[in-house]
């Protein structure tokens, strides 16, 4: 499909947040939002009152930080690209403009500085993000992008820099453009952001163990772009062949025409537990905790159910990959896109799901309304929120996030001999589990200590124990174990543990280790160093919470 299609086809029920000069699809529709509001189980939240209350108290204050054009925006941080470079030649915009390719050097600017990015597209992860600012400013893209407008993207940025923008360019790009984040939807003030714009946010860790369901207001939030604007009486699901055929589904047809199916399965990000890996050796991404993940109740229509009402025909050898796109979208018309192996995808006992309600309530449009793929057992990344097209399709996906990125490599390939082209897109995730309560750094007292904590396999693998150490790992205990599913090979669900370890007699520190064991017996590794990698994924190492004893 060209770009030009998604723009008039896919994507007629979805509000633009983007002023014209940045749209360049052949036309656009703008159409009203009728659902402003967000979802959760009030059941659920009932037994959170007391969490939630606490949690108000500690977080409520927290203030969202104004940058220049995003009123919610955490304010950019400085840079040398904030002042003129003595001795470098000055640009125009218009001189800018003609590099806009590598054969003419790639030129963009980025406040008062003009730089040649020819060399620096290959060196960071983002750089096809990047590619966006060709010939232009960079502002509009990294205020989209912002996850890669750090420090340390800014100082590499700066090695690149050849001059000075005119003054009378410097902020012009920018000016009177809206907020594309103005429209997000609240969130739940527990939630502790990893970044604002776009919005990604894990509740604390103590929290975690204290429902088998995750309530959906403290479910963690993972987005890559703006929250988009649907209208849901105009939501339309496009569903592609492998010969061209299509068809579309409205909201009402997905609940009227297909039996129900509620599933409980996780969904965990690839990058859930990144930060013990920054510990090692800085990595790029999202510095999220070891709350990515949630385990909740998802009802919907069966894709298989779906496909075959049409008539698809889903024995037919060529296909290979489902292809999911979403209907958010960058400032040229591009949305998120992810696919699955047919074999997962087309497999009814998969029970992969077009969802459109979460923990028994209407899908929340943070994640997802009205409709979103629930794959269970696979990484989070496939599990496209805010669905607008399904393809069968020969190959996979061309997006961005399964091309170029939510991918695993060796410990020693550096930005400088990693081959995206060369390794697998993550599907399934490996064994995991996390000490959650007490939290980390916590003060305990006593001879014992009650922990808590989760543990979860993917691709259907449940898990059979979870050994915990209280000293780090010299000796241990199996946990007792809380779990509702029952199939050794269909446990989309996670498993919580808990178990007392003793506090020894005048220690004055308790390192508890935890690590799960799947039904393929296939186990935690002991170390991040041996499972580090450059984009800060399938981090499944033992989990390590230190705690320090009060005296009796």
């Amino acid at each position: 499909m060209n770009s030009a299609r998604k723009c008039t086809s896919l994507y007629r029920n979805v509000q633009s947040k983007w002023t014209s000069s940045f749209w360049v699809c052949s036309r656009r529709q703008s159409l009203p939002c009728l659902s402003t509001w967000t979802a959760g189980n009030d059941s659920e939240q009932c037994r959170w009152r007391n969490v939630a209350l606490l949690a108000s108290v500690g977080v409520a204050g927290i203030a969202f930080f104004k940058a220049k054009f995003h009123l919610h925006a955490k304010e950019a941080p400085k840079t040398s690209a904030d002042r003129v470079a003595e001795g470098l030649p000055t640009y125009s915009a218009d001189d800018v403009v003609v590099h806009d390719s590598k054969e003419k050097r790639i030129w963009v600017t980025f406040r008062h500085g003009v730089y040649d990015i020819t060399d620096f597209v290959d060196e960071h992860p983002g750089g096809d993000k990047i590619l966006l600012g060709s010939g232009g400013a960079l502002e509009p893209f990294w205020d989209l992008y912002g996850a890669h407008k750090t420090p340390e993207i800014l100082a590499m940025l700066e090695k690149f820099r050849i001059g000075n923008l005119a003054s009378t360019d410097v902020g012009q790009a920018t000016r009177g453009m809206g907020d594309p984040y103005a429209t997000d939807p609240k969130r739940h003030p527990i939630l502790k952001p990893t970044s604002r714009t776009p919005f990604n946010a894990e509740p604390p860790i103590d929290v975690m163990t204290e429902s088998y369901i995750t309530p959906t207001d403290f479910f963690y939030v993972r987005n890559h772009l703006p929250v988009p604007e649907i209208d849901p009486d105009k939501y339309e699901l496009e569903l592609v062949g492998l010969d061209g055929e299509e068809h579309t589904l409205t909201l009402d047809d997905l609940k009227t025409k297909f039996p129900k199916v509620t599933v409980t399965s996780v969904v965990q990000c690839a990058g859930n537990r990144r930060s013990e890996l920054n510990k090692v050796k800085k990595v790029k991404g999202l510095d999220w905790g070891a709350c990515a993940i949630g385990n909740a109740t998802w009802s919907g229509a069966r894709l298989v159910d779906v496909l075959k009402y049409f008539h698809f025909d889903l024995d037919d050898p060529r296909i290979q990959h489902v292809i999911l796109d979403g209907l958010d979208l960058d400032p040229t018309g591009v949305s998120y896109g992810a696919s699955v192996l047919a074999d997962k995808a087309l497999d009814p006992k998969a029970d992969v799901i077009l969802a459109y309600e979460m923990n028994g309530a209407v899908l929340p449009r943070d994640h997802g309304f009205p409709v979103r793929a629930i794959v269970p057992g696979i990484v989070g990344a496939r599990n496209v929120k805010w669905l607008g097209r399904v393809t069968l399709s020969e190959v996979e996906s061309d997006s961005h996030w399964q091309k170029k990125d939510y991918k695993g490599f060796c410990p020693s390939v550096d930005w400088d001999t990693v081959d995206f082209d060369g390794a697998p897109a993550i599907q399934e995730l490996p064994v995991t589990s996390a000490v959650c309560s007490p939290p980390d750094g916590s003060t305990v007292r006593g001879q014992t200590l009650h922990v808590k904590g989760y543990a979860w396999s993917g691709g259907g693998r449940k898990i059979v124990r979870v050994d915990v150490s209280p000293d780090g790992g010299r000796t241990w205990s199996s946990a007792k174990l809380h779990s509702e599913d029952t199939s050794l090979t269909r446990a989309w669900a996670w498993t919580l543990w808990e178990i007392d370890v003793p506090i020894p007699k005048g220690a004055k520190e308790l390192e508890v280790v935890s690590k799960a064991i799947d039904s393929s017996y296939n186990t935690q590794p002991d170390t991040t160093e041996n499972v580090w990698n450059l984009r800060g994924v399938l981090n499944n190492a033992w989990h390590r919470a230190t705690y320090k004893v009060a005296p009796s």
